[in-house]
């Protein structure tokens, strides 16, 4: 008996070693909390993005572990990225949502040593966004023609922000008159400026976010939609007569220079990563749940009330956009960090 029980022991601890891997990094969510965190503002687009995916992401995670949205706004969404590469745990349990130009602050800018970009972990993109320059009916700028020959006071918020960086690229590229005011929070201070008067508008901020934050505005036509950060015109705005920025760029290293800015933006939009040196079994775990509730009949219903847009990518092709990013030919580069001045 005693030498049938150890062979049964040696039997079941043999058949735990050879258990798969991928069952141990299930098995690892299982009551665990998951802090996902948008590293903008509570009222900026990334808050509304991750709110709606949180509600269901953790039914697609074996264990079903708790998600938890926090915001942690700061610095275009360097704050956000320095977390989670250098405090967050490195296990799966702290994921990120931040803006595309957090993203491209290494390259733009390279005594920022608080994070690689290229080292984290990208876990999927839901949308693919398409940033405007805008101004208030109040404003004697209407349209993006009159922002050449008129001047406009552009809200914006820090260093390192799209509405800093679009503000500027206007400016430089394409000779728009802006006049740009840093300092406020978010979106929902830039939105109190315009209505007071303190502002005559705001640059890059996200259509699709756009639409959900303010539908009134849009609806009743108190906003004059200047011009739109796409490579290729978004269809709904270019039947609002809404131009690209192509035509005002005269200089053709200016215009390669925002399209790669642009173009990076626009295909990065609201992607989501997790820190350097998490095992790859549960980065695998957190992809193939992003991939499925992007497709999930509930998650595309809310999504739809949201007034937000889904554009879905995998972790793959949003990483391999990164690493593309960061091989530009260095004269672009340069020229590019005169025009959104870092």
């Amino acid at each position: 008996m005693v030498l049938k029980s150890g062979r049964l022991v040696v039997l079941a601890a043999g058949i735990i070693a050879g258990a798969p891997s991928g069952a141990r990094a299930a098995d690892f969510f299982a009551g665990k909390t998951i802090n996902f965190i948008a590293g903008t503002d509570v009222g900026g687009g990334f808050s509304i993005y991750a709110r709606a995916l949180g509600k269901h992401l953790g039914r697609y995670i074996p264990g079903n572990p708790t998600i938890v949205v926090k915001n942690m706004p700061g610095a275009g969404g360097a704050t956000a990225s320095a977390w989670l590469y250098r405090i967050a745990p490195k296990d799966g349990t702290a994921i990120a949502s931040v803006s595309p130009n957090a993203i491209l602050g290494k390259l733009l800018d390279e005594s920022q040593t608080q994070y690689d970009p290229t080292k984290f972990q990208y876990l999927a993109g839901a949308e693919r966004g398409t940033r405007l320059c805008m101004t208030f009916q109040h404003s004697k700028v209407k349209t993006f023609d009159d922002a050449l020959v008129q001047k406009a006071v552009i809200g914006a918020t820090s260093a390192g922000s799209p509405t800093r960086e679009y503000a500027a690229l206007h400016k430089h590229a394409a000779g728009a008159k802006f006049e740009i005011v840093s300092g406020y929070k978010g979106p929902p201070d830039l939105f109190i400026a315009m209505e007071r008067g303190e502002i005559d508008g705001v640059c890059g901020l996200d259509w699709s976010a756009l639409k959900s934050q303010q539908p009134d505005w849009l609806r009743e036509k108190k906003l004059n939609l200047l011009v739109q950060g796409a490579l290729d015109p978004d269809p709904e705005l270019a039947a609002l007569g809404v131009p690209t920025p192509w035509k005002y760029i005269k200089d053709d290293v200016d215009r390669r220079a925002v399209e790669l800015m642009v173009g990076f933006q626009q295909a990065f939009g609201k992607s989501y990563m997790a820190p350097p040196g998490v095992p790859a079994e549960q980065v695998k775990i957190l992809r193939e749940a992003f991939n499925a509730v992007l497709k999930d009949k509930e998650f595309l219903a809310d999504a739809e009330k949201l007034r937000i847009e889904i554009a879905p990518q995998t972790g793959e092709e949003v990483q391999r956009m990164v690493e593309r990013a960061y091989s530009a030919p260095p004269n672009l580069i340069e020229r590019l960090k005169k025009i959104v001045e870092p």
